[in-house]
């Protein structure tokens, strides 16, 4: 039965989509070439980093946008989706905190001492580093999330999609991640991302941790952590991926997992110094690492990524299904 709306990709901006589409009443259908969950793009694992702290007023304001997104999504799955204990910023000497911008904004945030950082959460920031607080982040619980839109979606799994000539719905959303470019090509779209296969490790930590963004540069930032339920502490080095093929299978760049060892060994010295375990995950980013949020034509384009696309899932799926609908009616 062809739907008014074809979705392509069942991670989270394409489920998130489909979530939006299905409240106003839209008939859509999400195809995905794997099983929903699986390891092989951007959305796996068990969290995401939630914040609300950007230097600029835009993202600052989305990701306020998101937040009331996820509460809506709690209320209605009945899951815990956000555990929020917090965000550190953790920037380089004479780099300009988010502060200004979460002040505009109305967005609670405090500046610390190196001292009063370690004091309350156990993280030691480079002598010469500023600290910004910020108390409305943390995590976002992926796995849980990607259940919460999936529920009553019809969702056909195993479906790979070709070409986007094979879909008879009137409209088509893709939200490929990393399998976008390619599939957009024959249809004249250019999508100007670049693929990369990035590096996550995992760390025995006990008790609550606030998330992290550190080594904050005039443009992104260095490493970054957040809490693991299972282990306690996930950690990251961003954007530091070689460009990848996503339909070829790989796994942690064993050189970025000693670095994000020794990195995690200076900032958390109660987590045990050792990685427990690694994985890797894809980003699919823009050289500025904006969204693409477009139509053209019967195509709308959904590549919302660039390493850091979870927390505003919600949002953007909201904006993709405005723009799927449009002219309907």
């Amino acid at each position: 039965m062809v739907a008014d709306v074809a979705v392509v990709g069942a991670g989270l901006n394409g489920l998130a989509t489909a979530w939006a589409l299905r409240r106003a009443g839209i008939d859509v259908v999400v195809y995905e070439q794997f099983d929903l969950g699986h390891t092989r793009g951007s959305s796996h694992g068990r969290t995401r980093i939630f914040r609300l702290a950007y230097p600029e007023e835009k993202w600052v304001r989305f990701a306020q946008d998101a937040l009331d997104g996820w509460r809506e999504l709690e209320r209605e799955s009945g899951e815990e989706l956000l555990l929020l204990n917090g965000l550190l910023e953790l920037c380089r000497e004479g780099v300009q905190s988010s502060q200004e911008a979460l002040q505009a904004c109305n967005a609670a945030c405090e500046l610390l001492t190196r001292e009063e950082t370690e004091a309350r959460f156990g993280v030691v920031p480079d002598d010469h580093a500023s600290v910004l607080f910020q108390p409305d982040a943390g995590v976002v619980f992926a796995d849980r999330a990607l259940s919460a839109f999936a529920r009553g979606l019809r969702i056909e799994t195993g479906r790979r999609v070709e070409s986007l000539e094979e879909l008879d719905e009137p409209v088509v959303v893709v939200t490929a991640g990393p399998w976008a470019r390619r599939l957009l090509e024959p249809a004249g779209i250019e999508l100007p991302v670049v693929e990369t296969r990035e590096t996550v490790a995992y760390f025995r930590l006990e008790g609550p941790v606030p998330s992290v963004v550190a080594e904050v540069e005039t443009r992104g930032h260095g490493f970054y952590s957040l809490c693991d339920p299972v282990y306690g502490l996930k950690v990251g080095s961003h954007m530091r991926g070689s460009p990848s093929d996503p339909d070829e299978e790989g796994g942690p760049d064993d050189a970025l997992v000693q670095e994000i060892a020794g990195w995690t060994r200076e900032r958390f010295p109660r987590a045990e110094p050792t990685p427990i375990r690694a994985e890797s995950c894809f980003y699919t980013t823009t050289d500025d690492e904006r969204f693409v949020l477009e139509r053209h034509g019967r195509i709308v384009v959904g590549s919302a990524c660039s390493g850091h696309a979870f927390k505003f899932g919600p949002a953007t799926g909201k904006r993709l299904a405005a723009l799927a609908v449009e002219g309907f009616g």
